[in-house]
Protein backbone atom coordinates (compact mmCIF):
# COMPACT_ATOMS: atom_id res chain seq x y z
CA UNK A 1 0.00 0.00 0.00
CA UNK A 2 3.31 1.97 -0.59
CA UNK A 3 2.20 3.16 -3.97
CA UNK A 4 -1.17 4.90 -2.97
CA UNK A 5 0.48 6.86 -0.23
CA UNK A 6 3.19 8.70 -2.56
CA UNK A 7 3.10 12.03 -3.15
CA UNK A 8 1.75 13.15 -6.70
CA UNK A 9 4.08 15.90 -7.05
CA UNK A 10 6.83 12.77 -8.28
CA UNK A 11 4.12 10.62 -9.99
CA UNK A 12 5.31 10.70 -13.53
CA UNK A 13 2.37 10.07 -15.47
CA UNK A 14 0.83 13.40 -14.50
CA UNK A 15 3.70 14.84 -16.58
CA UNK A 16 2.32 12.56 -19.46
CA UNK A 17 -1.08 13.65 -18.87
CA UNK A 18 -0.48 17.15 -19.26
CA UNK A 19 1.57 16.61 -22.48
CA UNK A 20 -1.87 14.89 -23.46
CA UNK A 21 -3.42 17.66 -23.27
CA UNK A 22 -1.60 20.30 -24.62
CA UNK A 23 -1.59 17.74 -28.11
CA UNK A 24 -5.00 18.17 -27.73
CA UNK A 25 -5.22 21.90 -27.64
CA UNK A 26 -3.11 21.96 -30.60
CA UNK A 27 -4.53 19.23 -33.04
CA UNK A 28 -8.25 21.24 -31.87
CA UNK A 29 -6.24 24.56 -33.27
CA UNK A 30 -5.10 22.87 -36.87
CA UNK A 31 -8.51 21.56 -37.11
CA UNK A 32 -9.84 25.21 -36.76
CA UNK A 33 -7.39 26.72 -39.04
CA UNK A 34 -7.88 23.77 -41.76
CA UNK A 35 -11.96 24.28 -41.54
CA UNK A 36 -11.53 28.29 -42.31
CA UNK A 37 -9.16 27.61 -45.45
CA UNK A 38 -10.89 28.51 -48.43
CA UNK A 39 -9.12 25.77 -50.45
CA UNK A 40 -10.22 23.01 -47.93
CA UNK A 41 -10.70 19.96 -48.91
CA UNK A 42 -14.04 19.15 -47.83
CA UNK A 43 -15.61 22.47 -49.39
CA UNK A 44 -17.27 21.72 -52.86
CA UNK A 45 -17.14 25.60 -53.22
CA UNK A 46 -16.17 26.89 -56.63
CA UNK A 47 -13.01 29.41 -55.60
CA UNK A 48 -10.41 31.39 -57.43
CA UNK A 49 -7.05 32.55 -55.49
CA UNK A 50 -4.71 35.21 -57.53
CA UNK A 51 -0.93 35.12 -55.91
CA UNK A 52 1.61 37.84 -56.42
CA UNK A 53 -1.44 39.64 -58.52
CA UNK A 54 0.22 41.77 -61.46
CA UNK A 55 3.64 40.58 -61.03
CA UNK A 56 6.05 38.57 -63.58
CA UNK A 57 5.30 35.55 -61.29
CA UNK A 58 1.75 35.60 -60.59
CA UNK A 59 -0.53 32.75 -60.11
CA UNK A 60 -3.84 31.53 -60.42
CA UNK A 61 -5.45 28.87 -58.38
CA UNK A 62 -8.80 27.43 -59.23
CA UNK A 63 -10.79 25.17 -57.58
CA UNK A 64 -14.11 23.64 -58.44
CA UNK A 65 -15.74 20.83 -56.25
CA UNK A 66 -12.78 18.13 -55.82
CA UNK A 67 -11.04 19.86 -58.85
CA UNK A 68 -7.89 21.89 -59.02
CA UNK A 69 -6.34 24.07 -61.66
CA UNK A 70 -3.20 26.30 -61.25
CA UNK A 71 -1.94 28.66 -64.01
CA UNK A 72 1.43 30.59 -63.89
CA UNK A 73 2.34 33.53 -65.94
CA UNK A 74 5.04 33.45 -68.30
CA UNK A 75 6.77 36.02 -66.68
CA UNK A 76 6.17 39.07 -69.90
CA UNK A 77 3.18 40.88 -69.45
CA UNK A 78 1.32 40.74 -72.79
CA UNK A 79 3.07 37.98 -74.21
CA UNK A 80 1.64 34.99 -76.59
CA UNK A 81 0.59 34.25 -79.74
CA UNK A 82 -2.57 36.22 -81.95
CA UNK A 83 -3.07 39.10 -83.88
CA UNK A 84 -5.09 42.49 -83.43
CA UNK A 85 -8.37 42.22 -83.72
CA UNK A 86 -9.66 45.47 -83.61
CA UNK A 87 -10.11 48.60 -81.74
CA UNK A 88 -12.23 49.59 -78.38
CA UNK A 89 -13.09 53.23 -78.12
CA UNK A 90 -14.84 54.12 -74.28
CA UNK A 91 -17.60 57.14 -74.63
CA UNK A 92 -18.22 59.51 -72.36
CA UNK A 93 -21.25 57.81 -71.12
CA UNK A 94 -18.95 54.77 -69.95
CA UNK A 95 -20.40 52.68 -73.17
CA UNK A 96 -17.90 50.53 -75.06
CA UNK A 97 -17.77 50.29 -78.84
CA UNK A 98 -15.95 47.77 -80.62
CA UNK A 99 -14.65 48.67 -84.49
CA UNK A 100 -13.12 45.14 -85.88
CA UNK A 101 -10.27 46.02 -88.23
Amino acid sequence: MKLLEDDESTNPMLAVVNLVDVFLVIIAALMISIAQNPMNPFNNEEITVIKNEGKENMEIIIKKGKEIKKFESAGEIGSGQGTKAGIAYKMKDGSMIYIPE
